[in-house]
């Protein structure tokens, strides 16, 4: 009897009926079932196969407007979060102006002023101008704004270009002031000072931050749906919606653009991790 009650209360132990092992990733171990589950739907499932063929340019398309738009919102950051810290009041106040702004105001909406409203009258500019200069090679340049490619990199780098600009002025603010300090007194200038000593050390402490924005900027991609890109060139959801707009497969359309993002998002996880523990700042 003793020994049954014994038996029993060290099943319940810790308040568990059965005690599992606390380092399994059990997140993982029900991501992997899941992606077995559809798996096979997949490949037993003609209706699944016609999706994810349909949807797979979708996925280039969209990892092509995450790669090019981050690159152009890390330089739109860096010019941000420069003049973030500038003491000349002009330049400081510009660039708060633009952090202020475009933080204030939803990404979706800046996508669409964007392409609607800023896009077509640069263009008309550019125009204009290559008109006065004959200059046709400017003309040619406008396609920038023309191209619905362009101008969702251009929304998507623009937007989260500002959100970058508080990473880069944080990462910087973050190192001592005595290493710009010890920069100065050895004769370097202020922008050698910084290019050499303090940025070098700020992108080690702003690595996570990057990742994980890399990532949301994955994912906010679909946004660029809301601008009508061209059918053949267009992004992972905008497919989605034609593709269920026009087989009424809206459950298999779904679960495809959901499972696609989710697998795009952990993978690029992945990566960020390896990264932040080969270069980020050891605790």
């Amino acid at each position: 009897m003793t020994s049954q009650v014994e038996r029993q209360s060290t099943a319940i132990k810790g308040g568990r009926l059965l005690p599992l092992p606390r380092n399994i990733p059990w997140w993982i171990v029900i991501l992997a079932i899941c992606g077995l589950l559809i798996l096979y739907f997949i490949t037993t499932s003609t209706s699944y196969q016609e999706t994810f063929t349909f949807l797979a340019s979708g996925v280039i398309r969209t990892l092509q407007l995450t790669v090019v738009g981050y690159l152009f919102a890390l330089v739109f950051g860096l010019i941000g979060g420069l003049g973030r810290i500038s003491k000349n009041t002009v330049i400081n106040t510009v660039a708060t102006l633009y952090v202020e702004v475009i933080r204030g105001v939803p990404l979706l909406v800046v996508l669409i002023y964007i392409a609607f409203v800023l896009a077509p009258a640069a263009s008309s500019l550019v125009s204009q101008i290559a008109t006065a200069l004959n200059a046709p090679f400017l003309d040619n340049m406008a396609f920038v704004f023309r191209d619905d490619f362009m101008r969702g990199v251009l929304g998507l780098s623009i937007g989260y270009g500002a959100y970058l600009s508080e990473v880069y002025r944080a990462g910087i603010e973050s190192i001592s002031r005595g290493q710009m300090e010890a920069a100065r007194s050895l004769g370097m200038s202020y922008g050698q000072s910084l290019r050499y000593v303090v940025l070098p050390q700020a992108v080690r402490v702003i690595l996570p931050p990057l990742g994980n924005d890399f990532i949301a900027m994955l994912k906010d991609s679909s946004l660029v749906s809301a601008i009508g890109a061209v059918p053949l060139e267009a992004e992972l959801t905008l497919r989605g919606r034609m593709y269920s707009a026009t087989t009424y497969k809206a459950f298999e359309t779904w679960n495809s653009v959901a499972l696609l993002y989710l697998m795009m998002s952990l993978g690029l996880s992945v990566i960020v991790r390896y990264v932040e523990r080969r270069w980020s700042v050891p605790k």
